[in-house]
């Protein structure tokens, strides 16, 4: 009766502080609806200040390098800055003559090499985060992993009090920034699936999903209002924000039912990182019963479609990244209605492309729910980035309308976000490519950029074919009236 008896004092002992706040102001146990609002709530607020931290280098970019070899290096904008009544002559110099060693001829090739060493960085943490997090309390896993993102960050933008002129410094700066960045994603996701089940998680993790867009607008806003003060503040805000957020996860986040006593829904199941049935379903729409097993990184890649589903993912994020990265850059350096725009209002401009994410994460969650055709719905996105980025070089610059409007339809590229949650590291390979040849290759011809973004949205696309015409097998036979065996039996023959 003993060891019976001391079990609930333990599992109180487990929550986390602020629960216990919450159910001492209640009087009493929390509700189990009550307790999967604050998992969305804080989980949706703590991948939101990871992608903002994470999108202040991509507004930055122009400050540092403000010039460009297509363009005179007399922009209009500089002179607006310059004579602006602003005094110190620091903060005129960084926003009309860049910050070295980022001004140089080869600025553009340095700030792609930061962008890849985070991101290669971040995708070798990504294999290993996930099996480190199920060894760990997640919610003291993503609260360090929030704090040395909010340092790091931090630290980055110290470099412009500091007066620091290495590239090494902001090259290891970045790097460790990515390792830290690789916590959130996998902790986040395995958090959410302990709380919620397979019933309508299209729509769900589509609309949870829009934390990705909302990050990057927020840390686009932000870091375009601090610009003029200093470039430095547009990395401080933000990671201050983000140990913030960190510190609210360790104070709030219950990791699992069980954790704070809470009895489980009948339709829940384990998190789906944590089930070769689960991923599956998660990619195909198989009702697979699980069965709660660990699976190893090789056992893992062996799981149907997980591989193309991978592999598309790592050119998908190549095209989302490389607009994450450097479509302020882009805009600021590409005359639109014949005249340059700021810094500040190419970054404010830049986040039309995450409202369309938002919007289209949204939309792709509700078709995959509604046609239970997970490939096919990312498929036909994919193909439809194709016409997008085409016609965004082309008429892009004809006018301010016209920029938005084919801004927001790329963004719904990234309704793809739904998959990650099994294959973000292979995905976050080609988001460190992308922006890293996008450096060089935008030193010559932006066209040759877009032409590149376009090729791999259109191997993304084949990449789905197998499991698009595995779907559509299923369709068809599930309309086809026959014997509930036979159906069984060719649903178990379908290989993908």
């Amino acid at each position: 009766m003993g060891p019976l008896g001391e079990l609930p004092a333990l599992r109180n002992h487990r929550k986390p502080l602020g629960i216990r706040f919450l159910e001492h102001i209640n009087k009493g146990k929390l509700s189990y609806k009550t307790h999967q609002a604050i998992v969305l709530i804080v989980t949706f607020l703590a991948y939101t200040s990871y992608h903002a931290t994470r999108k202040t280098t991509s507004i930055v970019k122009s400050a540092l390098n403000p010039q460009s070899p297509d363009v005179s290096l007399n922009f209009p904008w500089r002179i607006t800055y310059l004579s602006s009544p602003v005094e110190n002559k620091r903060v005129s110099w960084v926003l009309g003559d860049g910050w070295a060693p980022f001004n140089r001829s080869d600025g553009s090739v340095l700030l792609g090499e930061l962008d890849v060493a985070f991101l290669a960085i971040y995708a070798f943490g990504m294999y290993f985060s996930g099996h480190l997090g199920d060894r760990m309390n997640l919610r003291i896993f993503l609260t360090v992993g929030m704090i040395g993102t909010g340092l790091f960050t931090s630290l980055f933008g110290v470099g412009f009090w500091a007066n620091i002129h290495s590239f090494y410094y902001y090259l290891i700066v970045q790097m460790v920034a990515g390792l830290f960045q690789s916590t959130g994603w996998p902790s986040v996701v395995a958090v959410v699936g302990n709380w919620f089940g397979k019933k309508k998680r299209g729509l769900i993790m589509g609309i949870w999903n829009a934390h990705t867009s909302v990050g990057n607008i927020t840390g686009s806003l932000i870091a375009s209002a601090l610009l003029s003060y200093g470039w430095g503040w547009s990395f401080v805000v933000p990671g201050l924000l983000i140990a913030f957020i960190g510190l609210s996860v360790f104070l709030l986040l219950p990791v699992s039912p069980e954790s704070v006593g809470a009895e489980r829904d009948e339709d829940l199941v384990d998190s789906p990182r944590k089930s070769e049935e689960e991923v599956t379903e998660l990619l195909l729409g198989s009702d697979a019963e699980i069965k709660g097993k660990a699976v190893g990184f090789i056992e893992a890649w062996k799981i149907p479609g997980v591989a193309p589903f991978a592999l598309c993912l790592f050119f998908a994020k190549l095209v989302a990244y490389t607009f994450l990265y450097w479509l302020p850059y882009y805009i600021s350096h590409t005359a639109i209605e014949g005249k340059y725009l700021s810094s500040e209002t190419a970054g404010n401009l830049s986040t039309i492309f995450d409202v369309g994410g938002v919007l289209g994460g949204i939309l792709a969650g509700h078709i995959s729910d509604r046609l239970d055709a997970r490939a096919i719905t990312a498929a036909t996105f994919m193909y439809c980035v194709i016409p997008a980025l085409y016609f965004y070089r082309t008429y892009g610059h004809i006018s301010m309308a016209m920029n938005i409007a084919l801004i927001s339809l790329k963004g719904n590229s990234k309704a793809l976000a739904t998959v990650t949650a099994i294959i973000d590291g292979t995905g976050s390979v080609g988001a460190a490519i992308g922006p890293l040849l996008t450096g060089y290759i935008s030193a010559k011809s932006w066209s040759a950029v877009f032409t590149m973004l376009m090729g791999a949205a259109l191997v993304a696309g084949l990449l789905l074919t197998r499991l698009v015409v595995a779907e559509v097998v299923v369709r068809v036979s599930e309309s086809r009236p026959q014997g509930g065996s036979q159906s069984t039996s060719q649903d178990e023959e379908i290989d993908v």
